[in-house]
């Protein structure tokens, strides 16, 4: 029974396997249903529709049209895209990603879905502004701020970012930078400080974890688990104020 299995789940994939990567196709379920995507630029999920549901729900759950959202970690844009549809022509989507490779498909993805509320920044979100090494994972979506890392990018915090007029303050801020969070969020003490905001944060091991509830509990949100990280260490907090 176990080979059958595998093979009918490798003959369903096959289809999969011979598209080519640089096809435009439809996303085929979810929010963005009929949007273009390219299909080689992350997993087949993004254009099946199914990719990160949780998130998708809560992405339709909290941002109303007119909102301003940050997508911090951007990666190739499924999020940026669905946050541009949400918030729609009044609002206005920030999407920070540093890693080139990416950066190319998100600017293509916002192009091809003519997103003019979409604003493509090209650095990564820190403690402090200034220059950080990057290390480059096998998987495009998995790299982030290390020492020692392959790529020298520009880094910002979120603060200076809104002091200095580069971007308006959010009401909705998401964020899944790999293991930076509680970085991101040291840089972020205005803003936390500020009124009210809604964060969708994906932590990435238990310290991270503990240490990104810890700083959000301090600035007086409110924190629900979405996922519990105890089986991947990949855990999704919704924070609230």
């Amino acid at each position: 029974m176990s080979r059958a299995r595998t093979l009918l789940a490798n003959l369903l994939r096959l289809p999969l396997r011979l598209m080519r990567p640089e096809s435009v196709v439809r996303i085929r379920s979810g929010e963005l249903r009929g949007w273009r995507w390219i299909a080689g630029s992350s997993t087949n999920g993004c254009w099946l529709g199914t990719y990160e549901r949780p998130m998708q729900q809560l992405f339709c759950e909290r941002i109303r049209p007119g909102a301003t959202v940050f997508d911090v970690g951007a990666n190739v844009g499924f999020f940026t895209l669905l946050a541009s549809k949400l918030a729609g022509h009044s609002g206005r989507v920030y999407a920070f990603e540093p890693l080139p490779r990416n950066l190319e498909y998100l600017e293509r993805h916002v192009r091809l879905n003519d997103r003019a509320n979409v604003h493509v920044v090209a650095l990564a979100i820190a403690a402090a502004s200034g220059e950080a090494h990057f290390r480059i994972a096998q998987h495009a979506s998995m790299g982030g701020l290390a020492e020692g890392g392959d790529l020298r990018v520009v880094t910002a915090s979120l603060d200076d970012l809104i002091a200095s007029g580069r971007a308006a303050r959010p009401d909705f801020l998401k964020m899944d930078i790999e293991g930076a969070e509680s970085d991101a969020l040291r840089g972020a003490a205005q803003l936390l400080a500020g009124g009210p905001l809604t964060i969708a944060l994906s932590t990435h091991g238990w310290q991270q974890h503990e240490t990104c509830s810890t700083i959000l509990a301090d600035a007086g949100f409110k924190i629900e688990l979405l996922k519990d990280g105890a089986e991947d260490g990949d855990y999704l907090v919704l924070a609230t104020k």
